[in-house]
């Protein structure tokens, strides 16, 4: 069963004068254009997990597919550097292709954060380096160097190679590029997880009613952050938003517990994209504002949402499943819930 927590700050958030996630999505879709593939992603039914989950409906937002990168990830840093570009040379496609020129990004990532970057600034002329730690499979390097991006493993964990990716970055000259913020570093990460309201706007879209539920999964939360956000502006208070993170790296939960931002501590979790111990600073500010719940849920939980997802149709990984992972788990949202959640990213050999 899944460790639940109601959100004491619920309205009013741990930092309300600080800076949050932007929820208005109406200039992302034009910066998104101009990569060429960019496309919406599918919203689906899915009865059978309903059927599974006591509750009367389920939506998958389907990321799977996302610009042909395999993640909702693909908006962040492409997003984020399509914006740079835009403010260089315009909307001249011809201008764009070499726009930043000269410029190279470096990033930490578990996988899918990397492959934005890297495709992102091969876009516009740019060069990419991506920190990965030694727990990252080596199918996501290679997906990686086929991006163009120079590939350097640093340290056991994501902490490590995002040490690594700021201390070259500082060496070089580099743009650091993270999807995490901290004081003095806000700029970029928040245009990353702004980028992440576009499946957000979408999911609005494509639905004819509000949901009662939503599930997010985080890591150091900008997707779970953005989407909030987004919801708020879109649905307001009506709906429910749960958090979910693995109990290996409790960053959210622990830090709502504390009323401020702490690390968390825990052994590796197979949840390897959410395998974050430090919070984001402008996503714990948003999610402590605009979040109802937040629940931890188990390596066998996440197991079991996997392989039941697989069963259903929607093959991805742990980290993938995890906000349906909770709701198999027995998240008792009641017969009449209506529920939407994401599959963020496709399987490890997709």
């Amino acid at each position: 069963m899944p460790v639940s927590l109601d959100n004491p700050w619920r309205g009013v958030g741990l930092d309300p004068d600080g800076l949050m996630p932007v929820a208005d999505a109406s200039g992302v879709a034009a910066l998104l254009r101009l990569c060429p593939a960019n496309e919406e992603t599918p919203l689906r039914d899915a009865p059978g997990l309903a059927r599974l989950s006591g509750v009367a409906a389920v939506w998958v937002k389907d990321e799977r597919q996302r610009m042909g990168l395999g993640s909702f990830k693909a908006l962040g840093a492409t997003h984020a550097i399509a914006r740079l570009a835009a403010a260089r040379a315009g909307h001249d496609p011809h201008a764009l292709r070499h726009a930043l020129a000269g410029q190279t990004f470096v990033a930490a990532s578990a996988g899918n954060h990397g492959l934005s970057v890297a495709a992102g600034a091969r876009l516009f002329g740019a060069a990419a380096v991506i920190f990965l730690s030694e727990a990252v499979p080596d199918a996501f390097a290679k997906r990686l160097e086929s991006h163009g991006a120079q590939v350097v493993r640093a340290g056991a964990d994501y902490e490590a190679s995002m040490t690594a990716a700021a201390e070259a970055a500082e060496t070089n000259g580099w743009t650091l590029l993270s999807d995490s913020s901290w004081p003095g570093y806000t700029e970029l990460p928040l245009r990353v997880m702004e980028g992440y309201t576009q499946l957000a706007a979408e999911a609005v879209a494509q639905m004819d009613a509000p949901p009662t539920h939503v599930l997010l999964q985080a890591g150091v939360g900008g997707l779970a952050a953005a989407v909030a956000a987004h919801v708020r502006l879109a649905w307001g208070d009506a709906v429910t938003i749960v958090v979910v993170e693995p109990d290996a790296a409790p960053a959210l939960i622990d830090s709502i517990r504390a009323g401020q931002l702490v690390t968390s501590e825990g052994p590796v979790s197979s949840m390897g994209r959410l395998d974050c111990k430090t919070p984001s600073m402008i996503a714990l500010a948003g999610l402590s504002r605009d979040a109802d719940r937040f629940v931890t849920i188990t390596e066998a939980e996440a197991r079991f949402g996997t392989d039941t997802l697989a069963d259903h149709g929607f093959d991805t990984t742990p980290s993938g499943a995890a906000g349906f992972a909770a709701l198999l788990a027995g998240l008792n949202l009641g017969p009449d819930a209506r529920v939407l959640g994401i599959v963020s990213e496709g399987p490890e050999d997709g």
